[in-house]
Protein backbone atom coordinates (compact mmCIF):
# COMPACT_ATOMS: atom_id res chain seq x y z
CA UNK A 1 0.00 0.00 0.00
CA UNK A 2 1.61 3.93 -0.62
CA UNK A 3 1.24 6.20 1.21
CA UNK A 4 0.49 9.19 -0.54
CA UNK A 5 1.94 12.28 0.15
CA UNK A 6 -0.37 15.26 0.67
CA UNK A 7 0.60 18.52 -0.93
CA UNK A 8 1.56 21.52 0.94
CA UNK A 9 -1.43 23.46 1.80
CA UNK A 10 -1.82 26.61 -0.01
CA UNK A 11 0.23 29.63 1.13
CA UNK A 12 -2.24 32.56 -0.15
CA UNK A 13 -6.18 33.05 -1.26
CA UNK A 14 -7.12 34.94 -4.44
CA UNK A 15 -9.98 36.27 -2.54
CA UNK A 16 -8.33 37.86 0.26
CA UNK A 17 -5.95 39.10 -2.57
CA UNK A 18 -9.02 40.56 -4.28
CA UNK A 19 -10.85 41.88 -0.45
CA UNK A 20 -7.27 43.31 -0.13
CA UNK A 21 -7.25 44.73 -3.50
CA UNK A 22 -10.20 46.85 -1.88
CA UNK A 23 -7.69 48.74 -0.11
CA UNK A 24 -5.16 48.81 -2.61
CA UNK A 25 -4.84 52.27 -3.15
CA UNK A 26 -2.98 52.09 0.15
CA UNK A 27 -0.58 49.35 -1.69
CA UNK A 28 -2.57 46.07 1.35
CA UNK A 29 -3.07 43.65 -1.62
CA UNK A 30 0.98 43.91 -3.30
CA UNK A 31 2.29 43.65 0.67
CA UNK A 32 0.17 40.82 0.87
CA UNK A 33 1.70 39.44 -1.98
CA UNK A 34 5.55 39.70 -1.38
CA UNK A 35 5.56 42.87 -3.14
CA UNK A 36 6.95 45.14 -0.39
CA UNK A 37 8.79 48.19 -3.27
CA UNK A 38 5.38 48.50 -5.01
CA UNK A 39 3.26 48.01 -2.04
CA UNK A 40 5.31 50.83 -0.32
CA UNK A 41 5.20 52.97 -3.19
CA UNK A 42 1.40 52.59 -3.68
CA UNK A 43 0.90 53.59 -0.03
CA UNK A 44 2.76 57.13 -1.09
CA UNK A 45 0.80 57.67 -4.13
CA UNK A 46 -2.71 55.82 -3.79
CA UNK A 47 -1.68 53.10 -6.05
CA UNK A 48 -0.16 55.74 -8.69
CA UNK A 49 -2.67 57.80 -8.59
CA UNK A 50 -5.43 55.09 -8.53
CA UNK A 51 -4.13 54.25 -12.04
CA UNK A 52 -2.11 51.06 -11.13
CA UNK A 53 -4.53 49.96 -8.57
CA UNK A 54 -7.95 49.58 -11.02
CA UNK A 55 -5.16 47.65 -13.36
CA UNK A 56 -3.63 45.19 -10.37
CA UNK A 57 -8.16 44.03 -10.23
CA UNK A 58 -6.56 42.20 -14.01
CA UNK A 59 -3.17 41.19 -11.99
CA UNK A 60 -4.03 39.92 -8.97
CA UNK A 61 -4.37 36.07 -10.51
CA UNK A 62 -0.68 36.24 -12.02
CA UNK A 63 0.42 37.74 -8.40
CA UNK A 64 -1.26 35.15 -6.00
CA UNK A 65 0.43 32.45 -8.26
CA UNK A 66 3.99 33.78 -7.83
CA UNK A 67 3.07 34.05 -3.85
CA UNK A 68 1.69 30.41 -4.32
CA UNK A 69 5.17 29.49 -5.47
CA UNK A 70 7.49 31.31 -3.32
CA UNK A 71 6.44 30.86 -0.20
CA UNK A 72 6.33 27.96 2.16
CA UNK A 73 2.57 26.66 2.74
CA UNK A 74 1.90 24.58 6.60
CA UNK A 75 0.40 25.03 9.77
CA UNK A 76 0.08 28.82 10.01
CA UNK A 77 -2.08 30.16 7.72
CA UNK A 78 -1.11 33.22 6.10
CA UNK A 79 -4.61 34.78 5.71
CA UNK A 80 -4.72 34.43 9.47
CA UNK A 81 -1.72 36.08 10.13
CA UNK A 82 -2.68 38.52 7.20
CA UNK A 83 -6.24 39.79 8.84
CA UNK A 84 -4.69 39.77 12.59
CA UNK A 85 -1.83 41.79 10.96
CA UNK A 86 -4.36 44.44 9.32
CA UNK A 87 -6.80 44.60 11.91
CA UNK A 88 -5.49 44.14 15.13
CA UNK A 89 -1.76 44.57 14.47
CA UNK A 90 -0.81 47.43 17.15
CA UNK A 91 -1.92 45.05 19.71
CA UNK A 92 0.64 42.35 18.51
CA UNK A 93 -1.99 39.68 17.51
CA UNK A 94 -0.33 38.20 14.31
CA UNK A 95 3.35 37.72 16.53
CA UNK A 96 1.15 35.64 19.22
CA UNK A 97 -0.37 33.73 16.05
CA UNK A 98 3.24 33.28 15.12
CA UNK A 99 4.84 32.00 18.70
CA UNK A 100 6.77 35.33 18.97
CA UNK A 101 5.38 35.73 22.31
CA UNK A 102 8.24 38.16 23.69
CA UNK A 103 7.55 40.54 20.76
CA UNK A 104 4.10 40.20 20.30
CA UNK A 105 4.27 41.48 24.02
CA UNK A 106 6.60 44.38 23.11
CA UNK A 107 3.61 45.32 20.45
CA UNK A 108 0.83 44.67 22.38
CA UNK A 109 2.15 47.16 25.16
CA UNK A 110 3.69 49.84 22.71
CA UNK A 111 1.44 50.18 20.04
CA UNK A 112 3.23 47.71 17.17
CA UNK A 113 6.44 49.55 18.58
CA UNK A 114 4.88 52.44 18.06
CA UNK A 115 3.63 51.63 14.54
CA UNK A 116 7.44 51.26 12.86
CA UNK A 117 7.07 47.39 14.05
CA UNK A 118 3.89 47.12 12.40
CA UNK A 119 5.89 48.57 8.81
CA UNK A 120 8.61 46.00 9.11
CA UNK A 121 5.95 43.67 9.87
CA UNK A 122 3.81 44.77 6.36
CA UNK A 123 7.32 44.32 4.34
CA UNK A 124 7.72 41.01 6.27
CA UNK A 125 5.32 39.08 7.34
CA UNK A 126 5.14 36.30 4.24
CA UNK A 127 8.58 35.56 5.25
CA UNK A 128 7.85 35.49 9.03
CA UNK A 129 5.36 32.89 8.47
CA UNK A 130 7.48 30.78 5.82
CA UNK A 131 10.04 30.43 8.01
CA UNK A 132 7.78 29.54 11.05
CA UNK A 133 6.00 26.78 8.87
CA UNK A 134 9.58 25.48 8.06
CA UNK A 135 10.65 25.46 11.65
CA UNK A 136 6.98 23.56 12.22
CA UNK A 137 7.32 21.11 9.74
CA UNK A 138 10.97 19.79 10.25
CA UNK A 139 10.39 19.84 14.17
CA UNK A 140 6.77 17.98 13.15
CA UNK A 141 8.91 15.27 10.68
CA UNK A 142 11.74 15.31 13.29
CA UNK A 143 9.24 13.51 15.98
Amino acid sequence: MHASIAPPPASHSIVIGYLCWLLGFFGMHRFYYGKQITGTIWFFTLGLLFVGWIIDLFLIPGMNARAERRYRGGPLDYNVGWLLLVFLGALGLHRFYMGKWVTGLIWLLTGGLFLIGLLYDLWTLNEQISEQNALLTMTTAAS
